[in-house]
């Protein structure tokens, strides 16, 4: 009888290890495991829906996406609240490392951004950033606009963070390209996950690319296209 009960005992434990097993393969893993760096995602990190933008602050198509967002920032924020949506921008220099023509202006534009975030800046230098390159450059002259961004210097990016009250420490690590190991980093990490820039990852639906003539309402097809792939 005492062997029948430990029989039955050994039984049950492994019984309830499957389970547990089979339990633990069903949990989804957190946001928050996922995300690169928090400083560069907006919304609720637990959100039921997560959105990745890979992106280049030189690239037009990119541009033009965010674009919209920030002109439309205040809808943005309620919309991804009300969807329970978790958005994350993956930016880099991936233009410089991995683009045809290896623009500076990339490299630079990602040292100041980063510079801003080290700051606990991000959004404040990123928004700023993208209205300032979108007016400056591809606005009025589409993608054309992206050569005409080979005559400017470092001093573009460091006037927009000087317009945010960034001061001496940002100047400082920019000159120094503070961040310049981690940002290599997260670009050799995208081209390995991208096909192109701006590149989306919203829950199960992939896309990459913009119309520079898209707007806000183009913007809500994507998010709309993520929320149902889910």
């Amino acid at each position: 009888m005492k062997k029948i009960f430990r029989i039955i005992g050994i039984v049950a434990i492994i019984a309830l290890i499957i389970a547990a097993i089979a339990a633990s393969m069903n949990v989804k893993p957190s946001n928050s495991d996922k995300v690169w760096d928090t400083e560069m995602s907006i919304g609720n990190p637990e959100a039921e829906n997560y959105f990745i933008i890979y992106s280049d602050l030189v690239c037009p198509y990119c541009v033009a996406f965010e674009n919209a967002i920030v002109e439309h920032e205040e809808e943005f924020k309620e919309y991804i609240e009300s969807n329970d949506i978790l958005v994350e921008i993956r930016l880099s220099d991936f233009l410089y490392e991995y683009g045809e023509t290896h623009p500076d202006h990339s490299r630079y534009s990602a040292i100041a951004t980063y510079c801003a975030k080290n700051e606990g800046k991000f959004w404040d230098y990123y928004n700023l950033a993208i209205t300032t390159v979108w007016n400056d450059f591809f606005k009025s002259t589409g993608k054309s606009g992206f050569s005409k961004m080979s005559s400017y210097g470092q001093e573009y990016w460091t006037a927009i963070g000087k317009k945010i009250g960034l001061g001496e420490e940002f100047e400082s690590c920019i000159e120094n390209q503070d961040p310049l190991d981690e940002i290599k980093q997260n670009a050799a990490k995208s081209a390995k996950l991208v096909s192109g820039m701006p590149y989306f990852k919203f829950n199960k639906f992939v896309s990459s690319g913009f119309d520079l003539a898209g707007d806000w309402q183009d913007v809500l097809m994507f998010f709309q296209a993520g929320l149902d792939s889910d």
